[in-house]
């Protein structure tokens, strides 16, 4: 593989491949309000926030970590001010101590915090700004959950990031991505230059799948899943990674390595590979490549997604972990693509209405979908171009769903969301 475009691959997995505790949209505006907090050097009196649409869709009904079980976006600005480390960016509420979590319901209780739309053209975008006296600080994050844009205080600018719509600044592209070059970087890369990256996602992600099937979380996806359907490793994979997200969505305190922005795409491309890896007894150095491969497989697929969307980040996650499966019984390009295909396929439409407890009964039903789609090149069937959204070449394929979801979704979205508003 050409330099340049091994450098950029191995740059992606260390972009993307990072850890986060809690739901990364209310640990976005978390983040967000320590950063105001910070730079406004006291306690606000006032915080007033505008947030997009499908911010506002994923924060609602998950559990913020360190509050209690607080939920919602006023809990999680009340977590970042209180008890938010900034330089902790999506891990900002790791360390919160029993009588900080006290203090973020006293300031709940106490503080006026506003919560509006953004007025901003931004699928992505969080403002928080801040009050004191006769001070006020102001932080904004658009496109990705760290990017922060803005930063000032009273009529300073402190930082200042020009941010255009879908143009990912000071990032690697993604746009060289494709499924060829994919197996290729897997089957070539240097297992030191992945090591630290991959090694920390299997151990992140196991703990809080396990911890998921341990305790009482959400509604106990995973382990419904292992008393309805027996401990096999087909059963096994779904539940791992369903578990996992009954854990994190349900506010457990332990960080997840994520992909694409996503814990849930964290722990749905990677758990089903490291179940399936152990069920074989392959190398270490094997379950690396076909992580390395479930990854970019679904960051690839995300690129063309977006950021947030109507779209289930958790199907193109699926089709990772099917694609990571494939390469681990020895599939290649061709395999790899088919199994790709048939997941899409068989998934593509399942909607995202935020961020909740059933987000992991939607990762089982993405699992199974990866799985599928690889049992079937298995066997020899696929889905042919032509077979709806499916078009010859599994590139172009992908390139239809993207089409969809950030095109064709757009009006779901805004049902989705009005939904969910006038519910409340």
């Amino acid at each position: 593989m050409e330099k340049r475009i091994y450098d950029q691959y191995l740059q992606i997995l260390h972009e993307e491949l990072v850890p986060a505790m809690g739901c990364t949209e209310p640990i976005a505006i978390a983040y967000a309000a320590a950063l105001a907090r910070q730079t406004l050097g006291s306690v606000p009196e006032r915080v007033e926030v505008k947030a997009s649409a499908n911010i506002i869709k994923n924060v609602k009904s998950v559990v913020v970590p360190h509050t209690g079980e607080l939920r919602g976006i006023a809990a999680a600005v009340a977590a970042g001010i209180v008890a938010g480390c900034a330089d902790d960016q999506l891990q900002v509420l790791s360390h919160v101590s029993k009588a900080e979590i006290e203090r973020i319901s006293s300031f709940l209780d106490n503080v006026a915090i506003s919560v509006e739309p953004s007025d901003m053209p931004y699928v992505f975008d969080i403002q928080v700004r801040v009050f004191a006296g006769a001070d006020t600080a102001f932080c904004q994050i658009a496109g990705h959950h760290t990017n922060v844009v803005c930063l000032s205080k009273n009529d300073e600018t402190l930082l200042q990031n020009p941010y255009e719509e879908h143009i990912a600044a000071n990032k690697a592209d993604r746009g060289i991505l494709n499924i060829a070059d994919i197996v290729d970087f897997a089957d070539t890369v240097e297992i030191n230059d992945v090591e630290a990256v991959i090694g920390r996602q299997i151990r992140f992600n196991m703990a809080i799948a396990e911890e998921g099937l341990s305790g009482r979380w959400g509604a106990n996806i995973g382990s419904i899943l292992l008393k309805a359907y027996g401990d096999n490793v087909y059963t096994r994979a779904k539940a791992m990674a369903a578990a996992g997200s009954d854990a994190r969505m349900s506010g457990c305190e332990m960080p997840v390595v994520i992909n694409s922005g996503s814990g849930n795409q964290g722990l749905t491309t990677s758990l089903p590979v490291i179940v399936y890896a152990e069920e074989m007894g392959v190398t270490k150095e094997a379950l690396y490549r076909a992580l390395v491969l479930a990854n970019l497989v679904t960051i690839h697929l995300k690129t063309g997604i977006g950021t947030l969307s109507a779209y289930c980040g958790a199907t193109s996650a699926g089709c990772g972990a099917g694609a990571g499966i494939c390469y681990l019984h020895g599939g290649k390009n061709e395999e790899i693509s088919h199994t790709v295909v048939n997941a899409l396929a068989i998934n593509s439409g399942m909607i995202c209405d935020g961020a909740k407890a059933s987000c992991a009964a939607k990762i089982a039903s993405a699992v199974e979908a990866g799985l599928l789609g690889w049992q079937m090149q298995m066997h020899g069937s696929e889905f042919s171009g032509g077979d709806g959204i499916v078009t010859k070449g599994v590139e172009n394929t992908i390139r239809n769903v993207g089409r969809v979801a950030r095109n064709g979704m757009v009006d779901t979205d805004r049902e989705i969301i009005e939904i969910m508003i006038s519910s409340c």
